[in-house]
């Protein structure tokens, strides 16, 4: 959500941004409508007082006994002149607040410039892809063989993008969500939430996913959405709050199913679970200040980071350009697995810091310190990480050639003990 004060005061900053996310310039048809909407008020106030004054007027003629019928036909065009002023002034302000509800964040300056992820930029390379002396396979071959992953059941009940997990396989995604909580909370001073998972639509308006995406979510029969992403709910903790400086940062951190319909994914990556219409994702949000928020951002970087270096498993950092970023983000950094199985790396986070986008649709400020009035803070999401990838990740990259799964030392805890997954075990 933008501020009409900044698209007038910089309108070449605002089009040269919305052109780095490919789109036209929109700043003139904006300023339009809003030069036209405040002289609209100004006239209304003008009308208002004038009706006042004719009012007054009237009643002075009638106590004098004299003819008031012009001061009366004048107050009549008066009231229909503004009940057609507010009309229409009602009318702009909807067409201004639609327009820019649909505008995506702009990149901040350091995002590369591109139309899609051929343009991103590698950060850095974390760790060696493991070798094998086989052939490596992928996790559905692996999950099917161990008799632990069953699509054809979850098909059944539910139809496509669902899976069916159990035993070992099921308690090994179940360890890795409560390591993951359990080091974002321990160590990184996260707070974890338990959020609803059914919000209303101020709530999609607020992170930026309504209006315009509607189509990605699901909605039930009475008007609640299910959670695409336990940030929607994590970041609305402080809609329409004014914070104290003194309770800033607010880091929180949730462990929810999450629900896509992915009708923008038609065709993609239709095997296996790599991508759901459910799944399960440790989700970290920030609130912070505009001062720290790129700090905050490389800090909850690292968070989920270190969840795969606990792991043990190989990754880069990608810096996504200006044409692939979420609608919502000023700048994101993709955290990529290795996955032996697809012989390449994949996204299994996104860490985004939104600046005051957010922040303005929930109408969520502080109060800074020793200035006046209020400002809006800026809001941070990052993945910490999706579950179901994570799961995909250890599976192929712990493999072995008899089709068994090695248990990650760092998970056995979680596991009872258990140090391998192989057929039927858990």
């Amino acid at each position: 959500m933008f501020d009409l004060k900044f698209i007038r005061d910089n309108p070449e900053i605002f089009d040269r941004g919305l052109a780095r996310r490919g789109l036209d310039p929109l700043s003139t048809a904006i300023l339009a409508k809003d030069e036209e909407n405040r002289a609209l008020i100004t006239r209304l106030q003008e009308a208002q007082a004038r009706r006042n004054a004719v009012s007054k007027e009237i009643g002075a003629a009638k106590a004098k006994g004299g003819d008031a019928q012009a001061l009366i036909d004048e107050m009549g065009a008066l009231k229909k002149e503004i009940q057609e002023g507010e009309e229409r002034q009602r009318l702009l302000e909807a067409e201004l607040s639609a327009t820019l509800c649909a505008i995506p964040n702009l990149p901040a300056d350091d995002v590369p410039d591109g139309a899609d992820e051929s343009a991103n930029a590698l950060v850095r390379t974390v760790g060696e892809p493991p070798k094998f002396g086989f052939t490596p396979r992928d996790h559905v071959d692996l999950g099917e063989g161990l008799g632990l992953m069953d699509f054809a059941t979850a098909a059944r009940m539910s139809g496509a993008r669902f899976v069916l997990t159990s035993g070992a396989l099921a308690r090994l995604e179940r360890a890795l969500a409560a390591f993951m909580l359990d080091l974002h909370t321990g160590e990184f001073g996260y707070t974890e939430v338990n959020p609803p998972l059914l919000v209303r639509d101020d709530a999609l308006f607020g992170t930026g996913q309504l209006p315009k995406f509607g189509e990605d979510l699901f909605r039930t029969t009475n008007d609640y959405w299910l959670l695409p992403t336990s940030e929607v709910a994590l970041t609305n903790i402080v809609r329409e709050e004014i914070l104290d400086p003194g309770t800033l940062p607010r880091r929180y951190t949730a462990l929810t199913p999450c629900f896509r319909s992915e009708a923008g994914a038609a065709g993609k990556d239709t095997r296996g679970v790599v991508r759901q219409h459910q799944f399960y994702k440790v989700e970290l949000v920030g609130i912070t200040t505009p001062e720290e928020s790129d700090a905050e951002q490389e800090r909850m970087l690292s968070c989920a980071e270190e969840v795969l270096k606990r792991l043990g498993l190989a990754y880069r950092v990608m810096k996504l350009c200006s044409g692939d970023m979420g609608f919502s983000a000023r700048r994101t950094y993709d955290i990529e697995v290795w996955l032996p199985g697809q012989d390449t790396y994949r996204e299994i986070s996104s860490v985004s810091t939104c600046g005051d986008f957010q922040a303005r649709r929930m109408r969520a400020r502080y109060r800074p310190e020793g200035g006046k009035g209020t400002a809006y803070l800026h809001t941070l999401n990052g993945s910490g990480l999706a579950v179901g990838r994570t799961l995909v990740a250890v599976m192929e990259n712990y493999q072995q050639e008899d089709g068994s799964i090695t248990v990650p030392e760092v998970l056995r805890p979680y596991m009872g003990g258990l140090d391998a997954i192989t057929g039927g075990t858990g």
